[in-house]
């Protein structure tokens, strides 16, 4: 079974990468499709027709959710309330200067997630690690962001999600049926189960209160399939809220940002057009973005309430992103892995660059942290916890020692911009 794995993924002989799990999808599609001809996977409730997709909601939770890429009128309501129970809080303290806001944004990059973990509990060690005003996470960053919103007392299950885990506990694979007449090759239930255990009913209290009483925002990222859009949870909203599956929906959600497709089942999430009901299909929140702080069109936390604010975003990138050599064969599937993998990389990039940019515009400080070139551990399974360790570890080592934090994306050159258009 571990030389199949290793034939699919390469894990054995090469850098274990983001969504390396996507890779065996793609290999194992390759030759299932000849024979999946014909054949269909599971029934769905229709998908919500292109023209009604903006006036799609969930049910009892109006406002719960937005686009990546536009702001919808009630979300963004729901996030000025927040600022101003923030600026509300911050005055009642007895606090003077200027209200301090800080950014947590965690990436996507399966098994890799060790590292973003590792690095706020070191970051923890260090007795440094500010309280975050609002937390985002995609994919696994998706797994760590709600530990990190509330802070260091949960330290211990943040560090249990990433170090004391191992394949079996994450996914169970179906087999060949999965790709033929199913939505997955493996199913999540192990994952869904962990997660039960880690967030129960006196967590998610503790995210309503931040949310309530402080203005705190956590964030999670999944992409509608059938939109193919990104598109953002506002999860202290469900925490708070009266909805009686609020506890699963948190859980789905979760699930269903960290769903890398083809490997793990969609969230299938119903949803109501004018009381019609209608189903979305979400998976890996990653496919549309690794990593956010928030939709590009959203500039309020820099004039709401006309109050000072020091404003600083910390981006924890779960993979490497210097270029790697590799001597390829003249393999179809190697190919492909390789094509891909190069792809997610420049993706990655892509993200960073976007939130230095809107950290410039917006007047945020800005904070990069990832995995450094010289880790160059092998995975021997997709989710090896060995490797795990060895990754948290290091972060862990780093962040208690002082993280050197990057100031700007890599390669970047400040200034250069201004010096084009002058010429």
């Amino acid at each position: 079974m571990r030389q199949r794995w290793s034939c699919i993924t390469g894990f054995s002989g090469e850098r274990s990468v983001p969504h390396a799990a996507l890779f065996a999808w793609l290999c194992a599609a390759s030759l299932a499709l000849p024979l999946a001809a014909g054949c269909s996977g599971p029934s769905r409730i229709p998908a919500v027709p292109v023209q009604l997709q903006d006036r799609a909601v969930v049910p009892g939770l109006p406002g719960v959710r937005t686009w990546s890429d536009e702001m919808t009128p009630e979300f963004e309501r729901e996030l000025l309330k927040a600022i101003d129970r923030e600026t509300a809080h911050w005055q009642k303290s007895g606090h003077k200067g200027p209200i301090p806001t800080t950014f947590l944004a965690i990436s996507g990059g399966g098994p890799n997630g060790a590292y973003g973990a590792g690095l706020l509990n070191g970051w923890t060690a260090a007795g440094t690690r500010p309280e975050f005003t609002v937390v985002t996470g995609v994919s696994t960053g998706a797994l760590s962001a709600p530990f990190a919103f509330l802070g260091s007392a949960y330290d211990d299950r943040l560090a249990t999600a990433f170090t004391s885990v191992a394949t079996k506990d994450v996914l169970k694979m179906r087999g060949l049926s999965g790709a033929l007449f199913n939505d997955a090759l493996a199913d999540n239930a192990p994952l869904a189960k962990l997660l039960g255990r880690l967030i129960d009913e006196d967590f998610l209290q503790a995210v309503a209160t931040e949310y309530e009483k402080k203005g705190r925002l956590l964030l999670i990222g999944t992409t509608n399939l059938d939109a193919g859009r990104g598109m953002i949870w506002n999860m202290g909203l469900i925490a708070a809220s009266d909805h009686p599956k609020k506890l699963e929906l948190f859980h789905r959600i979760l699930l269903g940002s960290a769903g890398i497709p083809g490997l793990f089942p969609p969230l299938m999430m119903d949803v109501e057009v004018d009381g019609k009901p209608y189903q979305e299909m979400h998976v890996d929140g990653g496919i549309n973005k690794e990593a956010f702080l928030y939709p590009p069109s959203f500039v309020a936390p820099i004039h709401r309430g006309k109050v000072d604010r020091k404003m600083r975003a910390y981006v924890i990138e779960n993979g490497q992103l210097d270029p790697t050599w590799e001597n390829m064969q003249r393999s179809t599937i190697k190919i492909a892995i390789r094509a891909i993998q190069s792809l997610l990389e420049s993706q990655s990039m892509g993200n960073i660059y976007e939130i230095y940019l809107i950290a410039q515009r917006d007047g945020i400080e800005f904070d990069l942290a990832y995995i450094p070139q010289e880790f160059n551990e092998k995975s021997k399974e997709p989710f090896d916890p060995v490797y795990m360790k060895k990754l948290y570890d290091l972060a862990y080592k780093t962040a208690k020692n002082g993280y050197p934090w990057s100031k700007t994306p890599p390669d970047y050159i400040e200034g250069h911009a201004e010096q084009s258009n002058r010429q």
